[in-house]
């Protein structure tokens, strides 16, 4: 039976990670992500998704030490990124930078070890990459620094403050998997060819880069810029509905309830209230979009999604639009290397049929 995108069709069975968009919940092996990612790191959270179970403090102590081991990348890679033409795109030079991974030395590690050293490098390769395109010198990682603080310290060169990596962290948790969107199963296709961890990587990261994928909540950042203060709210958001404007940030395709993850973030920012002017006007900001929108186009029941309190953490670390898509994929890798891993565990490779409608 043709069903265009394979729109519906399961192609998988998977242990990783479950999308009710009925119910609005979003599950990591079984369990509710808010259940998961409660009082446990970006660390602890990569591993229960890898290994289906929180690690021991020794486990711990052991990936911790592995992802600092990763940061440092092979000199091989370094001199590509300085090679790459100037313009070229952040995400593009991560897919060439991962893709070029296919060495000996690290076709020798262990595949789990591979997901681990991916999930460090990548946000080395994304700082290292801006700051060489903004002609910048390069910022050597910090040892004593967590996963997601370390990636703002090479970004900035600067101390992040803790509110900022407490907020960005929390979204790396919640975007780190969901179920079979279309760089997942990139990844998980190129892996069942019995093709290389890089080679999966980088067919993920090559279809994370189109638009309607891992698209940038610039709408948003937008939006909140043209708001810029909570007494303008209402009047800009009343100014778009009467023109027929779209509200960037509110409906989700998969969701017909509110997005668990925007959920987890609002509280989020509830909690750092007070702490960042830019996390507190989103917090107005949805509370009153809500209300005008249930005035002005009653029954559509239209709930925020993960993009809009995306677009208010990326804007109060003052990050670049061309950054969001690589933060996204820096989250992201830790899904697409679990589904990379779990395919080899059973592989059949997909070779699904087509139907000739020529003449």
């Amino acid at each position: 039976m043709f069903q265009k995108g394979l729109k519906g069709v399961v192609a998988v069975q998977t242990h990783i990670a479950s999308v009710d968009g009925e119910k609005g919940e979003l599950r990591y092996r079984g369990k509710l992500v808010d259940e998961v990612i409660n009082g446990k790191s970006f660390e602890e959270t990569a591993y229960y998704l890898w290994h289906g179970s929180f690690p021991s403090s020794a486990e711990l102590e052991e990936l911790e030490n592995q992802l600092i081991r990763h940061r440092l990348l092979p000199p091989h890679i370094i001199e590509i990124a300085n090679l790459l033409p100037p313009g070229t795109s952040i995400m593009d030079s991560l897919r060439t930078l991962v893709s070029a991974y296919t060495h000996h030395a690290f076709k020798a590690v262990p595949p789990a070890e591979q997901a681990v050293a991916f999930t460090a490098a990548l946000p080395v390769l994304t700082a290292m990459v801006y700051r060489l395109q903004n002609g910048e010198e390069l910022v050597r990682p910090r040892n004593g620094l967590g996963h997601t603080a370390n990636f703002l310290w090479m970004l900035k060169g600067i101390e992040p403050a803790p509110a900022q990596v407490e907020a960005l962290e929390t979204y790396l948790k919640l975007t780190m998997e969901h179920g079979m969107n279309a760089s997942t199963f990139a990844a998980r296709v190129t892996i069942s060819t019995e093709s290389d961890l890089p080679s999966a990587i980088t067919s993920a990261l090559g279809t994370m880069k189109g638009p309607l994928h891992g698209g940038a909540p610039s709408g948003v950042i937008d939006l909140l810029d043209e708001i810029e203060k909570p007494e303008n709210i209402s009047q800009v958001i009343v100014s778009k509905l009467e023109k027929g404007e779209k509200i960037m940030g509110f409906g989700h395709r998969v969701y017909r309830t509110e997005d668990p993850r925007s959920i987890i973030l609002r509280e989020k920012c509830l909690a750092l209230q007070g702490k960042d002017p830019w996390l507190d006007l989103a917090v107005a900001a949805e509370a009153e979009i809500i209300r005008l929108l249930n005035t002005h186009k009653p029954g559509r029941a239209l709930y925020t999604n993960v993009e809009f309190y995306a677009a208010a953490i990326m804007r109060s670390i003052d990050m670049p639009p061309e950054l969001f898509t690589p933060t996204f994929s820096i989250a992201r890798i830790v899904g697409w290397t679990a589904h990379a891993l779990e395919q080899q565990q059973d592989n059949v490779i997909f070779r699904p049929q087509s139907e000739y409608i020529g003449n």
